[in-house]
């Protein structure tokens, strides 16, 4: 009997280490469905490089429907049916890189907010595993618009520049609230790698990637596919 109660004094220090690795992302989701993220691992890695950050929260009544749009049109056209993971789309990313095609993803904006909140830049097995969790603890708790909002507000849109606000200024100087169809294309034309493309004077991949953003977010808007965010009117 003494053995196994030192065993068990012995444990208490493992038991609530595990209970503190448990709690930290419940509590991290929990405080962010209502609260800005002050910052992300992705913005201190670059402002210890001497890039930014430019981060200014905005919330989603401040940003044009235009990005929207846009956003889902670009990154994740089933964002308001899925339950954070489009199992279509990876499944079409694994025959295309099984077939030795363009290796692409299949990551919902529900699993790139996960990322950009939580974790780090990556794709190692640890980190994969880490963002699937997180992707099912924050759309058990927010609601698809608050995805929507914190996506659009810590995406990065060019080197050190996050956020709808600090991208629409940055690209075009006007606020995210003002921006144009077409410069919400832009924007969400060049998400895939802010650092190497621009959305102010784009070079041609990104004008032709911007046109097809441009139409698919009119048919985004048309079929109400952004109806888990923007009500529609009437």
């Amino acid at each position: 009997m003494f053995g196994v109660k030192k065993l068990g004094r012995r444990s208490r220090p493992f038991l609530v280490i595990f209970l503190v690795l448990c709690l930290l992302p419940i509590g991290g989701v929990l405080t962010f469905a209502v609260l800005p993220p002050p910052t992300t691992i992705l913005m201190i890695q670059q402002a210890l490089a001497g890039q930014g950050p430019d981060y200014r929260w905005r919330g989603l009544n401040d940003i044009s429907p235009n990005l929207v749009y846009a956003a889902i049109a670009a990154e994740d056209a089933r964002f308001c049916s899925h339950q954070g993971f489009d199992v279509e789309a990876i499944q079409k990313a694994l025959e295309t890189n099984a077939e030795g095609g363009k290796v692409r993803g299949g990551s919902t904006i529900s699993q790139q907010t996960a990322k950009n909140v939580f974790l780090w830049p990556g794709r190692d097995w640890v980190r994969k595993g880490l963002e699937a969790g997180y992707t099912v603890l924050i759309e058990t708790v927010w609601s698809k618009r608050r995805i929507m909002e914190v996506y659009l507000n810590v995406a990065e849109m060019a080197p050190g520049v996050y956020g709808a606000e600090a991208g629409a200024r940055h690209w075009f100087g006007v606020s995210a609230r003002d921006l144009t169809a077409q410069q919400a294309a832009r924007l969400a034309a060049i998400l895939p790698s802010p650092r190497r493309y621009q959305a102010a004077e784009p070079g041609p991949y990104v004008r032709r990637r911007a046109a097809r953003v441009l139409a698919n977010a009119r048919i985004v808007r048309n079929q109400g596919l952004a109806a888990c965010v923007i009500r529609p009117a009437g």
